[in-house]
């Protein structure tokens, strides 16, 4: 148990962490200072506490996948829609030459949440937000951020910046910062990284939530709270943009995509 003391520390530390990102210390905690849990199963008999988080709450949300690929772009060799869930699938005969994303063409938002469900059997893949469109060997290419999870689970939960400032802008357990001249800079520790592996299913689905909230980045997977990246550099940051969904060079693999809701913010 922690002394009166730390505690008054604690709480210090938790309301500074609200403030720096330009909010109320009260709206910021939940998200920055207090790891979301699972669910509890079934009643309970005390008073809601942080451990009493709904992951499946979906209040302000609206769905953004109506069982076909209406509003979405993609390679139809790799992409489609079957039992109210997104399907990209490769093979050796049918292999991903170069990054492939299958692009949500609706809407561009700026300050929103992402909630989807994802499984796959192999390889890598990830949510791309706020991105843009870029040349390539075809016109489904992306930059920009990155939720990241891959089959093995070695990345899953970090924050990525495809084609962007060279590769991982914080990783699982990071609470990092993007200083100006694409520089990177981890501030803290969220949690330990086995720890929050543990959390993630192998060949199972997950639940991703993307919080994209100004120059703040929040992702969490099935309740937990992944990795936080506050973006300070304005020459390589973007505040809106594309979303879209990768298949990944590599072997041959299926990725699939369903339960996806949007809210705006």
């Amino acid at each position: 148990m922690f002394d009166s003391k730390t505690r008054r520390l604690m709480t210090a530390g938790a309301l500074a962490v609200g403030i720096y990102f330009g909010g109320s210390a009260e709206a910021q905690q939940p998200q920055s200072a207090q790891p979301a849990a699972a669910p509890r199963q079934g009643g309970g008999g005390g008073p809601a506490g942080p451990d009493s988080l709904q992951i499946g709450d979906l209040t302000g949300f609206v769905s953004i996948f109506d069982g076909t690929l209406k509003n979405w772009d993609g390679d139809p060799a790799f992409w489609r829609a079957e039992n109210n869930t997104i399907v990209g699938e490769s093979s050796p005969t049918n292999a991903v030459k170069q990054n492939t994303f299958l692009i949500y063409r609706a809407e561009q938002p700026r300050d929103f949440e992402l909630k989807v469900e994802f499984k796959m059997n192999s390889t890598n893949s990830g949510v791309q937000f706020r991105s843009k469109s870029i040349p390539g060997d075809h016109q489904w290419r992306l930059a920009g951020y990155q939720a990241d999870f891959d089959f093995v689970n070695r990345f899953t939960g970090s924050i990525y910046d495809e084609q962007g400032r060279g590769g991982f802008l914080a990783l699982r357990g990071q609470f990092a910062r993007g200083d100006v001249g694409a520089k990177r800079r981890v501030l803290g520790q969220l949690a330990d990284d086995a720890s929050l592996k543990g959390t993630i299913k192998i060949n199972d689905w997950n639940q991703l939530h993307v919080i994209a909230r100004g120059n703040l980045i929040t992702v969490m997977i099935n309740g937990k709270m992944m990795s936080q990246f506050v973006d300070e550099d304005p020459e390589n940051r973007e505040l809106e943009g594309l979303m879209g969904l990768q298949m990944h060079v590599g072997a041959p693999m299926k990725v699939e995509f369903r339960n996806i809701y949007l809210k705006k913010l």
